[in-house]
């Protein structure tokens, strides 16, 4: 079976190193060829997964129309803000029938779409299915324990990757809820930013804690009035992917966070980063978002206000602490 992954980041191409050493023929697509060069030169992803060797069955290409034809499976790991002009490069390559997963978390800035919609748009004749989870690209490279879930409108298909996925080291889940899948795994990252927020003042477990709980109740609240089920926020793509981007050094929107809660200016810490933080166009997402749907979402709205509004972090937090007592819900 061949299998097309579009994008060759960290995500992408660990995913890419696992399903090769399941047996599979996979196409691995760079957007850039300086990038194809240096990974076929050095059968490694040096800048987000050094150390790892690439199993022979990775072939690694710019070409578009050469990794996706014939393939029975294309996997998307685009990150948010490249996700319409990949989709667009795409799309006239896709068959009809033809099966996409897409493997991103985050949502499209400015039109504040799940990342299935826009591939959907631009892609109508295909299949698109979602997968999310507690999952980071440098332990999954390594073959360490990680379980993920699968949503698809169709449960069969969602089986079908399934199958494709599981190994003994990789355990997939399915799901029928594409929006609860795709909205736990985006709006984690808000609240792994604040998580990275009350480490860099110096808070403790107790405020981390807090943050994540009540950061949880806040994602489900807003899921739950666009459609989601509210179950599914207590599984793997919700309150799994919450702890794991929260507590670990991989995560990128932690590390960011951190940087803020020294006092680093959201530019500095961006240059500082050098990758994609999705929190950070998700923070302004989710604000609309609970504005249109009357969703009340607190530490979201301090997010928003500390990212773009120039907030004071400390203050932000008594914000949040002195808000009017209420029942737990």
């Amino acid at each position: 079976m061949k299998i097309a992954v579009i994008g060759s980041g960290g995500w992408g191409t660990a995913i890419a190193i696992l399903l090769s050493k399941k047996g599979y023929d996979v196409y691995l697509w760079s957007w850039i060829q300086e990038e194809t060069d240096r990974l076929k030169a050095d059968r490694e992803n040096k800048e987000f997964l050094p150390g790892v060797k690439f199993p022979d069955g990775i072939y690694c290409t710019h070409d578009m129309a050469e990794c996706a034809e014939g393939a029975e499976l294309i996997i998307t790991a685009a990150p948010s803000p490249a996700t319409r002009t990949t989709a667009k490069q795409l799309s006239p390559h896709v068959k009809a029938g033809q099966r996409i997963i897409n493997i991103s978390k985050g949502l499209e800035e400015g039109s504040f779409l799940r990342l299935s919609e826009v591939y959907k748009q631009e892609i109508p004749r295909a299949e698109v299915s979602v997968m999310s989870g507690p999952s980071h690209a440098e332990e999954v490279s390594r073959g360490l324990p990680t379980t993920n879930v699968v949503a698809s409108a169709d449960i069969e298909t969602a089986k079908f990757i399934q199958d494709i996925f599981m190994d003994d080291m990789f355990r997939v889940y399915t799901s029928t809820d594409i929006i609860g899948v795709e909205l736990g795994g985006a709006l984690k990252n808000v609240i792994a930013l604040c998580a990275g927020i009350s480490d860099g003042l110096g808070y403790g477990d107790n405020t981390k804690a807090a943050l994540m709980t009540r950061g949880l109740a806040e994602i489900a609240r807003l899921g739950v009035a666009m459609g989601a089920r509210q179950e599914t926020f207590m599984g793997l793509s919700g309150v799994g992917d919450l702890i794991v981007t929260c507590t670990s050094m991989h995560s990128r929107n932690r590390r960011a966070g951190i940087l803020l809660g020294q006092g680093k200016t959201l530019q500095e810490t961006l240059d500082t980063v050098h990758m994609v933080v999705e929190g950070v166009n998700t923070a302004k997402a989710a604000y609309e978002m609970a504005k249109k749907y009357n969703v009340e979402m607190p530490i979201v709205e301090e997010a928003y206000n500390i990212l773009y509004n120039g907030a004071d972090a400390r203050k932000s937090v008594l914000q949040l602490m002195t808000r009017e007592k209420r029942e737990e819900k």
